[in-house]
């Protein structure tokens, strides 16, 4: 089969999709990415994958939807592939039916997330969002969501009354417990081994919660944040990054910026934090689990599924600063329950989300079947 993976950005591709890609180069079968353009594709690329770029904006802008949707069409009819797999909600869309325009045998779609569970968001735009998914659901053969909530919701509402989810997963190798990373990370960054380290991995933008995370770390006097992410060129609304300095923490607060060694810096943290108002099932909550670390989210689809509160983190409510302080505080001067509770988030991230049982789920799910095992870095024609 020759399949091509479509997503928004780079960095899509590069964190979420670069799995999927390798599992079914790895069943003997020709996998080619499209997003837009950026330095994530570098590391991609290297590995032998083509990633063919697309004219993708992530903002409300017929004109340029139009001219991707057409640059979509000349592509697919000119590619033949046997199945396009879209992902996120606009470029998902417009892969979907340029598909089908351009007369591909099999169209997949996973969402990443409703836009139209985002309460926060004006309810034109959450209209908006309920009737792209939907007109687009008319021409997807296998639609999947990565939360079980999502999955119900496209049944119920009438999108999908097929929809499976598939969940999202980690290598439990690569995140881990790591007592050497954990020192040798706290020895560079100057931090004491007794100090209690609060981590949030995020972009850097508004609904991820940041506002209600700077206010809540007044809570915590007597520990550290550690920000890790950055605002990406096609993120819409304002950089976090001077709301988080102006928040009175002082040396308290690390901005830390894009980085690749997120197992090291997890493991050398003592809880996670995500207090997002939207989220589709965050792969940065699936990665503190597995490294044993408690989880301080708030109920919203995605994080509610993936938290058991008081058993393996806390949940607060989406906007809620003290809640979050609470919640922050009672883990940070508790290192038996955080341990507790970590131990308990790795073993729930093991049974629902290594990365080998959620990519096999999921080339089952798509139909991709297992031809051969073509030497490394090289795809099949």
């Amino acid at each position: 089969m020759k399949i091509i993976e479509i997503t928004n950005v780079d960095f899509s591709l590069r964190h979420f999709l670069l799995p999927l890609m390798r599992a079914m180069r790895a069943r003997g079968h020709e996998v080619v990415g499209g997003c837009a353009e950026g330095p994530l594709l570098d590391g991609v690329r290297a590995e032998g994958f083509r990633v063919i770029a697309l004219p993708f904006v992530r903002r409300v802008s017929p004109l340029s939807h139009l001219r991707a949707f057409w640059r979509l069409v000349g592509i697919l009819r000119a590619e033949k592939p046997d199945l396009v797999h879209a992902h996120m909600p606009i470029s998902g869309f417009l892969a979907r039916l340029a598909a089908r325009v351009a007369g591909v045998p099999k169209v997949a779609y996973t969402c990443h997330g409703f836009l139209f569970n985002d309460r926060s968001a004006p309810r034109s735009r959450r209209v908006a969002s309920f009737l792209m998914e939907w007109t687009a659901a008319r021409f997807t053969d296998v639609f999947l969501t990565v939360s079980e909530a999502e999955a119900g919701d496209a049944r119920r509402l009438g999108i999908a009354r097929a929809a499976e989810p598939v969940r999202n997963g980690r290598n439990p190798a690569v995140f881990r417990p790591d007592p050497a990373a954990r020192a040798r990370i706290r020895a560079e960054l100057g931090v004491a081994p007794e100090t209690v380290v609060i981590i949030a991995v995020s972009r850097l933008v508004w609904h991820k919660g940041y506002p209600e995370l700077a206010a809540a770390m007044h809570a915590v006097p007597d520990a550290e944040l550690w920000v890790v992410g950055e605002r990406l060129a096609s993120d819409r609304g304002a950089d976090m990054t001077a709301l988080l300095r102006d928040a009175g923490l002082g040396g308290r607060l690390r901005l830390l910026g894009y980085r690749d060694d997120i197992p090291a810096l997890l493991a050398a943290a003592d809880i996670f934090t995500l207090p997002s108002r939207f989220e589709g099932l965050p792969m940065s909550v699936i990665e503190a689990m597995l490294t044993g670390l408690p989880v301080v989210a708030t109920r919203v689809r995605g994080p509610d599924e993936q938290v058991i509160e008081g058993e393996t983190g806390l949940k607060i409510a989406a906007g809620d600063a003290a809640g979050l302080g609470a919640a922050l505080a009672r883990l940070a001067g508790d290192p038996r329950l955080r341990a507790q509770m970590g131990n308990a988030g790795r073993l729930r991230a093991l049974a629902l989300y290594d990365e080998t049982k959620v990519l096999e789920r999921t080339l089952r799910l798509l139909g991709v079947p297992e031809i051969s095992r073509p030497e490394a870095g090289k795809s099949p024609r």
